[in-house]
C-alpha cells in the first residue's frame, strides 16, 4: 500500500546466504517455506505476499499455490515476477539460479535454537520494512515464553518422549523442539539413545518401553492419525506409563515442526500438559 513509505531502505539484512541487500521495499514476496509464510503474516509482510508454497497452510488466507518448497522449479517462481524470494532450504541451487537473474533471495534455515527463530523474524521485518512490528511479535514471544518457563511445576522431574513419526524418530533437547521442552524442565527419554544422530535418533519400540516416559507428546497426529489407542497396540506399549495414565498429548503436526511467531502456542499446550502431569 502506498502508505508504507520505503523509509529505511535500501536495507541489507544478515541471512544465511551471506548479506543479502534490498534497494526498495519488496512488494512481490514469494515465500518458499511455511514458518516463513507464517512470519511474514504475522509481522504485517501479508499485502506484500503474492505467493506461497504448497506447504503453507497458516494463515489460511495465504495465497497458496503449487509452488514447491521441497523440489523448487525455477522457472515458475520467476513467473511470479518476485522482487523478493524466502526460503528455508537451498534446494537445488535456487539461491544462485535466481540470483543469475537478480531476483533477491532470503535464505533463513530452520531455527536450531529459539534465539535463532528470534533472529530471523527479527531479520524478516528489515527485509520487508516491517521492522516495527516485527519486533513487537520477538518482544511479545520472548516474554509469553518467559512466563510460560516460570509457570511450570520445576519440583517434579518428568520424564518424556517427543514422537516425529511412527518410525519412531524423536528428538533430542539439542534440537529445536527439544529446547522448547527443556525450558519446562522436563527429562528427554531421547538423550541417552545410542545413536542421536543429528538431534533426531531413530529409536527402537524396546527403546521407549524400557525409558517408560511419563508423557508422551506425539508430533505425528494429523499426517499419521497416531493416538493413545494406535500406540497401545505397539510391542511391549500398552503398559507405558504415559498410556495407563492419560498422559498421551497430541500436538499439532504444524506447530511442532515449525519455528515462527506460533511456537508459544505449541509451548502452551506443553505447559498445559506439565501442569496437569505435575499436579497429579
Amino acid at each position: 500500500s502506498p502508505a508504507s513509505s520505503d523509509t529505511g531502505f535500501p536495507v541489507t539484512v544478515e541471512a544465511g546466504n551471506g548479506k543479502v541487500t534490498l534497494a526498495k521495499k519488496p512488494e512481490r514476496i514469494v515465500s518458499l517455506s511455511a514458518t516463513h509464510t507464517e512470519t511474514l503474516f504475522a509481522i504485517g509482510a501479508g499485502p506484500q505476499v503474492i505467493a506461497v508454497d504448497d506447504q503453507s497452510n497458516f494463515p489460511p488466507e495465504a495465497p497458496k499455490t503449487d509452488l514447491s518448497g521441497f523440489k523448487p522449479n525455477v522457472e515458475a517462481i520467476i513467473a511470479q515476477k518476485p522482487d523478493l524470494v524466502v526460503l528455508s532450504d537451498d534446494l537445488d541451487k535456487v539461491v544462485a539460479e535466481l540470483g543469475k537473474v537478480n531476483v533477491p533471495v532470503l535464505l533463513q534455515p530452520a531455527a536450531t535454537k529459539l534465539d535463532e527463530a528470534y533472529e530471523e523474524i527479527t531479520e524478516l521485518g528489515a527485509a520487508t520494512g516491517n521492522k516495527a512490528k516485527a519486533d513487537e511479535v520477538v518482544s511479545g514471544m520472548k516474554s509469553a515464553m518467559a512466563k510460560l518457563a516460570a509457570e511450570a511445576p520445576k519440583d517434579k522431574q518428568l520424564t518424556y518422549y517427543h514422537e516425529l513419526d511412527q518410525t519412531p524418530y524423536a528428538a533430542t533437547s539439542q534440537t529445536f523442539i527439544g529446547q522448547v521442552y527443556g525450558m519446562f524442565g522436563l527429562t528427554n527419554i531421547a538423550d541417552k539413545a545410542p545413536d542421536a544422530a543429528g538431534g533426531y535418533p531413530k529409536l527402537s519400540a524396546e527403546f521407549v518401553a524400557q525409558a517408560d516416559p511419563q508423557l508422551i507428546f506425539l508430533a505425528d497426529v494429523k499426517c499419521c492419525q497416531q493416538n493413545k489407542d494406535t500406540l497401545a497396540k505397539r510391542p511391549g506399549w500398552k503398559n507405558l506409563s504415559a498410556i495407563k495414565n492419560d498422559q498421551v498429548i497430541l500436538l499439532d503436526d504444524d506447530l511442532a515442526s515449525r519455528w515462527g511467531p506460533r511456537v508459544v502456542q505449541l509451548a502452551e499446550s506443553i505447559g498445559a500438559a506439565v501442569s496437569k502431569a505435575g499436579a497429579s
